[in-house]
């Protein structure tokens, strides 16, 4: 539960938390339709400042890739955990590997089955069934013969993967505002191993998610990295994560912001780089628009980076800082807005929603078994 507040603490913590999974889904839109081209493409394609807005991608502009579609279904199972904390269970992560496998669902089936009764109402959202260049490590840990198998940090799915695909979708443990951070650390990190297993990757996530938890108590990107390093720092294979994030604090005291700073931080497809490009365009952004531009216009990986980025200002100036002519553009945003608000009530008002004077509503929007 979150500590109990004024009216205007929790009204600046819902906007907080739609904030992050907006601006987020603002970002992975922007990169979307670049993901795959070098810088000079995207400056030959779109002007010599790159794209300043959405471009078409996957038939339409302002569409989202998987970073979005995986960062709800995270939202969707931690919210599935604080349900079934009331019956007396409680392991998140068994949660969110179950949530994961309902994403999988949607990138091999046509639609919703609705002979499931444990898809609830996220599971039914036709417009996430759709595949938008899902990451190889997350598709491979959540199918075949081992996908229900739950991975944990002494035996993790694809124990030598540190792909972007694990980062990207750990905002949501840093929503989590009554948590000590080093309690959100481990549950990005065992959360991550569901697919990903190499401590680069799963730290890195942790790193993250650590970053978005102190942004959204009111602290800065940059208190927020000097925690994750310091959290870090007892952790085995911690070095690679803890590097990129030194990184990017030198590379906004080595002058001003530029798509080639970015690309000294690298180009995304792996973890720690995902993670210090983000990062690095957060702390230097003028304002939203700008810090998100520059986390997408670079060669590499553009939606994961501006996802990244996203969740960190959206997290930060809430969600009255996003762009309005993005937002309304954006696809899923009612879908978003309704998963954010559901989460600060279950979070705040979890034992009016489902106690046992509570009606059957929220837990057939959000079953347990």
């Amino acid at each position: 539960m979150i500590p109990l507040w004024s009216r205007a603490q929790q009204q600046d913590y819902r906007s907080r938390v739609r904030g992050a999974l907006l601006g987020g889904a603002i970002g992975d839109a922007l990169g979307a339709g670049i993901e795959f081209d070098p810088l000079e493409k995207i400056r030959t394609d779109h002007g010599p400042d790159g794209v300043t807005g959405y471009v078409p991608a996957y038939g339409r502009r302002g569409t989202v890739t998987d970073d979005t579609q995986l960062t709800l279904f995270t939202v969707d199972g931690l919210i599935r955990a604080h349900v079934r904390q009331a019956d007396g269970g409680w392991h998140p992560p068994t949660d969110v590997h179950h949530a994961y496998l309902r994403w999988a669902a949607t990138q091999r089936d046509w639609g919703p089955d609705e002979r499931r009764k444990d898809l609830g109402w996220l599971g039914r959202e036709e417009w996430l069934y759709a595949q938008r260049a899902p990451g190889s490590a997350c598709l491979s840990g959540l199918s075949g013969p081992d996908a229900d198998r739950l991975g944990t940090l002494a035996a993790p799915k694809n124990p030598h993967s540190k792909g972007c695909g694990t980062v990207m979708r750990a905002a949501p443990f840093g929503l989590l505002l009554g948590w000590e951070p080093a309690l959100v650390l481990q549950l990005a990190v065992e959360c991550s191993v569901l697919t990903h297993g190499h401590p680069t990757g799963y730290l890195a996530a942790g790193a993250f998610a650590v970053i978005v938890h102190t942004v959204v108590r009111g602290g800065t990107v940059e208190e927020g990295v000097e925690l994750a390093l310091a959290l870090l720092a007892d952790r085995d294979g911690h070095e690679e994560t803890a590097a990129a994030l030194r990184a990017a604090l030198a590379a906004v005291r080595a002058g001003e912001p530029s798509p080639e700073r970015v690309a000294g931080l690298g180009e995304g497809w792996v973890a720690e780089e995902a993670l210090a490009i983000g990062v690095y365009c957060a702390l230097v952004a003028e304002d939203v628009r700008a810090g998100l531009l520059l986390a997408v216009n670079h060669s590499g990986d553009s939606d994961s980076t501006g996802t990244v980025c996203g969740s960190l200002l959206g997290a930060l100036h809430g969600e009255t800082a996003l762009p309005a002519e993005w937002l309304a553009e954006l696809e899923g945003r009612g879908t978003i807005l309704q998963l954010a608000d559901d989460l600060v009530l279950e979070l705040s008002h979890g034992a009016e929603l489902h106690g046992p004077a509570a009606g059957p509503a929220w837990r057939e929007r959000y079953p347990v078994g």
